[in-house]
């Protein structure tokens, strides 16, 4: 009498190593926002009250500004990476932090000028995270990943599943322009540097609001950044497919809220 065939049940991650580190990117992706809404909390009102805030010139002008900022800050990245070697984390936030402060005691105008040079600075720190978890800085795929860090929600607003879109999302990058992904990247990233303006603007905190913000937004890219590449790093090295992966990344982040 011949067998039934008895079906297989398929059992994705079983390797303790990989649903341990999996699990330790799940908290670490859960705990970025948090001093981001604490911040905003102590500034009063809501990401939308904040960006509604500024002058309708800059508000309107706020994608072109982010757009060539992202260009420029790219270049200048990549430059300084032959001549500058990486940072720790630590560093890279005191200097941002630094930045934040001088602009912040400026006011808007301060905070608008020094724009360009914190985007500089965390596009630096998430390509000095890619290097560390083994990926090449320099390659065209890689630099189009550390700009899709950029399309994350933002450490001043709620998580609206923005971030878990990026975590979750398997895109194929071979093909497209540098300026297509900027093109794709800098509406998402100019509403969020709207609120990072008008927060370091508040009336009465200037210097320390624009510290305590370009603290937050450098703790937060970096996180995010190590979520990212830490995935990457994990299926390389597990030699497991990325999208099964990110599946139970996502679901380990959904299941603790």
């Amino acid at each position: 009498m011949p067998q039934t065939a008895t079906p297989e049940i398929f059992e994705p991650l079983t390797d303790h190593r990989v649903l341990q580190e999996l699990e330790a990117l799940a908290r670490r992706y859960r705990s970025a926002s948090g001093p981001g809404m604490q911040l905003l909390s102590y500034l009063g009102g809501s990401a939308e009250t904040l960006l509604e805030k500024l002058p309708s010139p800059l508000r309107n002008g706020l994608e072109g500004i982010t757009s060539r900022a992202l260009q420029t800050a790219l270049a200048a990245a990549g430059r300084s990476r032959g001549v500058i070697e990486d940072k720790p984390d630590w560093l890279n936030r005191a200097l941002t932090t630094a930045m934040g402060a001088a602009g912040g005691f400026a006011g808007l105008p301060g905070a608008a000028a020094e724009l360009p040079l914190t985007i500089t600075m965390l596009l630096r720190s998430i390509q000095g995270i890619a290097a560390e978890h083994g990926f090449d800085p320099a390659s065209d795929e890689v630099k189009q990943e550390c700009l899709r860090i950029f399309a994350s929600a933002g450490p001043l607003e709620e998580d609206d599943g923005t971030d878990i879109g990026l975590i979750a999302t398997r895109v194929t990058l071979t093909g497209s322009s540098m300026q297509g992904m900027i093109a794709k990247v800098a509406p998402r990233l100019s509403a969020v540097l709207g609120q990072k303006l008008a927060a370091q603007a508040a009336p009465l905190l200037g210097a320390v609001a624009g510290a305590a913000v370009n603290y937050t937004f450098t703790s937060y890219y970096q996180d995010v950044a190590r979520v990212h590449f830490g995935l990457k790093r994990l299926a390389r090295e597990a030699m497991m497919d990325e999208g099964l992966l990110r599946e139970e990344l996502v679901a380990r982040i959904t299941r603790k809220r």
